[in-house]
């Protein structure tokens, strides 16, 4: 019996060492379990976030039912004279056919009673626009105003309909990784949707410096252009400009003007019937690795200022040579394209809170923007300022700068000869206005010579080295 009693103790302490290994070590909530998630998993769903593309979480249907009867097609005919050099050899025939061109793209319906936002460059030179709905009717639009330099143009169609349109977005809120979508015309193909992210802001693709576009990966293809860039709200975010390609087709990279520069330049034309460009009076470049070695500053991100315009917002405001700009208001500045992007979405006498770094320290200002046409600048004694348009008028130009007064003593007996040309090249680079050349002249030293192409005031055209 004893003999039992001690088999029947043995048989129980294995069974409860069995189980008790069980729940140790196979138990999902055991704290020895191998099927326990690692300890660096963080459990808390305030640092959660859904990451996937099931329709749970991503819906596009709302925000491309929205875009697409706001999208437009637009079509650009413009007409030229063709000569016939065999007629005119054999016959002495002067005249010319007449052809027509077409050109297509998009345009983004704004307003309810017809304004469309396009780019310049979709309907430049045009004779006639047609604006063709979702719904398959035609218009004639009116162009009311363009701006060349960020490639956006008005347009008005007349209708007595309520149009669907698209409402701006806040550009300067979206971040990188977001989602959007680009509605446009591709191939002529009409209301097509494709999807990507947010891929950059405030790319600078110019040597100028001027343009500050957001890039994003969703497909854009020849025909897009003036097209929208929408949240996933459908919110205009952008108008789809340009792509970067060696086919002429998309490859993954595609570049919208931002809706904050958009809208400001759509309101100026409204408006005033021109574009108001505010300037904030700093000469400069943005700070690297390299250029924080050379200008003996730690700060690797910024806007350097190597030269304060004389009587502008910046100059009465204090703002120095060798300060670092680093904010504009709320929005952080580390390149000139974050800086002259914000400022495009400005107007001569707004006032900005600039955030600068000065020897070591943070300091701000509130600065008065000054107006573009009074902008000037000076190198090696020459004085520039931009032209007007009796003198696009006069010389049929549509860029340049003006020679406004000559302060270099070595310069000085060719005075009136220079003074009033207009320079059309720096080192074989266009001017195309004061802020081009400045931005291109504030990375060149004084004692650098470099090559002017100008039209003097007889038209003719010199090339001069200084």
């Amino acid at each position: 019996m004893n003999k039992i009693s001690q088999l029947f103790l043995v048989s129980l302490m294995s069974g409860a060492t069995t189980l008790g290994a069980y729940k140790i070590f196979f138990d999902s909530n055991a704290p020895f379990s191998f099927d326990k998630k690692p300890l660096t998993t963080v459990a808390s769903t305030s640092y959660n976030r859904n990451v996937g593309l099931s329709s749970s979480v991503l819906d596009f249907t709302e925000a491309a039912e929205k875009t697409v009867h706001s999208v437009v097609h637009v079509k650009n005919v413009s007409r030229r004279t063709v000569s016939n050099p065999m007629l005119e050899y054999f016959y002495g025939y002067q005249g010319g056919q007449s052809q027509e061109q077409v050109g297509t793209g998009s345009g983004v319906i704004i307003s309810e009673d017809g304004y469309i936002v396009t780019n310049n460059h979709v309907i430049k030179d045009a004779s006639e626009i047609e604006i063709t709905l979702n719904n398959k009717k035609s218009y004639k639009a009116k162009l009311i105003g363009t701006d060349s330099k960020m490639d956006i143009a008005l347009l008005k169609i007349e209708t007595t309909e309520k149009l669907p349109y698209t409402a701006f977005g806040d550009s300067d809120n979206v971040k990188v990784g977001e989602w959007v979508l680009a509605v446009g015309n591709p191939y002529n193909l009409t209301s097509t949707v494709t999807a990507g992210i947010i891929s950059a802001k405030a790319r600078n693709l110019g040597e100028n410096g001027i343009q500050s576009f957001i890039q994003t990966d969703a497909a854009v293809n020849p025909g897009n252009s003036g097209g929208a860039l929408v949240d996933t709200k459908g919110n205009l975010v952008g108008i789809n400009t340009m792509i970067s390609s060696t086919t002429g087709s998309y490859v993954g990279y595609s570049f919208a003007v931002p809706s904050n520069v958009t809208r400001k330049i759509v309101e100026d034309i409204m408006e005033y019937g021109n574009v108001q460009r505010g300037i904030l009076g700093v000469e400069g470049g943005e700070l690297n690795a390299m250029a924080s070695k050379e200008l003996g500053v730690s700060q690797t991100e910024g806007f350097y200022i190597n030269r304060v315009t004389k009587n502008s917002g910046a100059e009465k405001s204090g703002l120095q040579k060798g300060d670092i700009i680093i904010k504009l208001d709320n929005q952080n500045i580390s390149t000139f394209a974050d800086l002259s992007g914000y400022i495009n979405t400005k107007r001569p006498n707004d006032n900005v809170v600039v955030t600068y770094l000065r020897d070591g320290k943070s300091k701000s200002a509130t600065v008065t923007l000054s107006k573009n046409e009074f902008f000037s600048t000076e190198f090696k004694g020459i004085e520039l300022e931009n032209i007007e348009a009796a003198d696009k008028k006069k010389f049929k130009l549509d860029y340049g700068v003006k020679i406004k007064a000559i302060n270099n003593e070595n310069l000085a007996q060719y005075a009136s000869e220079l003074k009033g040309n207009i320079i059309l090249s720096i080192d074989n680079v266009k001017a195309t206005n004061i802020e081009s050349v400045s931005q291109l002249l504030s990375k060149k030293d004084e004692g650098q010579s470099i090559r002017i192409e100008m039209v003097n005031k007889s038209g003719e055209i010199i090339r001069i080295i200084i």
